[in-house]
Protein backbone atom coordinates (compact mmCIF):
# COMPACT_ATOMS: atom_id res chain seq x y z
CA UNK A 1 0.00 0.00 0.00
CA UNK A 2 1.20 3.45 -0.87
CA UNK A 3 0.33 6.28 1.50
CA UNK A 4 0.31 9.97 0.62
CA UNK A 5 -0.29 12.58 3.31
CA UNK A 6 -1.55 16.08 2.64
CA UNK A 7 -1.66 19.06 5.00
CA UNK A 8 -3.89 22.18 4.99
CA UNK A 9 -1.80 23.86 2.28
CA UNK A 10 -2.41 21.15 -0.36
CA UNK A 11 -2.90 22.26 -3.95
CA UNK A 12 -6.24 21.08 -5.37
CA UNK A 13 -5.00 20.71 -8.95
CA UNK A 14 -1.85 18.84 -7.96
CA UNK A 15 -3.72 16.39 -5.73
CA UNK A 16 -6.46 16.00 -8.35
CA UNK A 17 -3.83 14.95 -10.88
CA UNK A 18 -2.31 12.44 -8.46
CA UNK A 19 -5.60 10.83 -7.54
CA UNK A 20 -6.89 10.81 -11.14
CA UNK A 21 -3.69 9.13 -12.26
CA UNK A 22 -4.22 6.36 -9.73
CA UNK A 23 -7.93 6.02 -10.55
CA UNK A 24 -7.15 5.63 -14.26
CA UNK A 25 -5.25 2.41 -13.67
CA UNK A 26 -7.08 -0.68 -14.90
CA UNK A 27 -6.63 -2.50 -11.57
CA UNK A 28 -8.51 0.09 -9.49
CA UNK A 29 -12.14 -0.54 -8.58
CA UNK A 30 -13.17 1.78 -5.75
CA UNK A 31 -12.28 5.09 -4.17
CA UNK A 32 -13.73 5.20 -0.66
CA UNK A 33 -13.86 8.83 0.47
CA UNK A 34 -14.24 8.63 4.21
CA UNK A 35 -13.53 12.01 5.78
CA UNK A 36 -9.77 12.52 5.88
CA UNK A 37 -8.99 9.06 4.49
CA UNK A 38 -9.42 8.48 0.77
CA UNK A 39 -8.76 4.79 0.22
CA UNK A 40 -8.23 3.16 -3.19
CA UNK A 41 -9.10 -0.53 -3.57
CA UNK A 42 -8.36 -2.95 -6.37
CA UNK A 43 -10.79 -5.61 -7.63
CA UNK A 44 -9.79 -7.99 -4.83
CA UNK A 45 -10.72 -5.22 -2.35
CA UNK A 46 -7.11 -4.85 -1.26
CA UNK A 47 -6.02 -1.37 -0.25
CA UNK A 48 -3.59 -0.02 -2.85
CA UNK A 49 -3.40 3.67 -1.93
CA UNK A 50 -4.27 5.82 1.04
CA UNK A 51 -4.57 9.54 0.49
CA UNK A 52 -4.73 10.97 3.98
CA UNK A 53 -5.72 14.58 4.58
CA UNK A 54 -4.35 15.79 7.88
CA UNK A 55 -6.33 18.99 7.71
CA UNK A 56 -8.58 21.10 9.90
CA UNK A 57 -12.15 20.14 8.94
CA UNK A 58 -13.42 23.18 10.84
CA UNK A 59 -11.61 25.55 8.46
CA UNK A 60 -14.05 26.71 5.76
CA UNK A 61 -11.36 27.28 3.11
CA UNK A 62 -9.97 23.78 3.64
CA UNK A 63 -13.44 22.24 3.39
CA UNK A 64 -14.07 24.12 0.13
CA UNK A 65 -10.77 22.80 -1.23
CA UNK A 66 -11.73 19.25 -0.24
CA UNK A 67 -15.13 19.60 -1.90
CA UNK A 68 -13.49 20.95 -5.08
CA UNK A 69 -11.06 18.05 -5.05
CA UNK A 70 -13.85 15.54 -4.49
CA UNK A 71 -15.89 16.94 -7.39
CA UNK A 72 -12.86 16.89 -9.70
CA UNK A 73 -12.10 13.26 -8.85
CA UNK A 74 -15.73 12.12 -9.07
CA UNK A 75 -16.07 13.77 -12.47
CA UNK A 76 -12.96 11.92 -13.65
CA UNK A 77 -14.17 8.57 -12.28
CA UNK A 78 -17.54 8.98 -13.98
CA UNK A 79 -15.81 9.74 -17.29
CA UNK A 80 -13.78 6.49 -17.22
CA UNK A 81 -16.53 4.34 -18.74
CA UNK A 82 -15.53 1.26 -16.78
CA UNK A 83 -16.48 -0.34 -13.48
CA UNK A 84 -14.45 2.06 -11.35
CA UNK A 85 -16.64 3.64 -8.71
CA UNK A 86 -16.54 5.72 -5.55
CA UNK A 87 -18.23 6.03 -2.17
CA UNK A 88 -18.58 9.54 -0.80
CA UNK A 89 -18.58 10.18 2.92
CA UNK A 90 -16.43 13.32 3.03
CA UNK A 91 -18.49 15.32 5.48
CA UNK A 92 -19.54 12.70 7.99
CA UNK A 93 -20.49 14.31 11.28
CA UNK A 94 -17.90 12.15 13.03
CA UNK A 95 -15.14 14.35 11.64
CA UNK A 96 -16.59 17.63 12.97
Amino acid sequence: MKELIFKDDFDVEEVTDKINSVMSKWSVQLLDINGPNWIVYNYEMEVKYLFQFQVNFYDLETRIKLEDLKLNVIHHIESLKDETTYRDNLTNAVFF
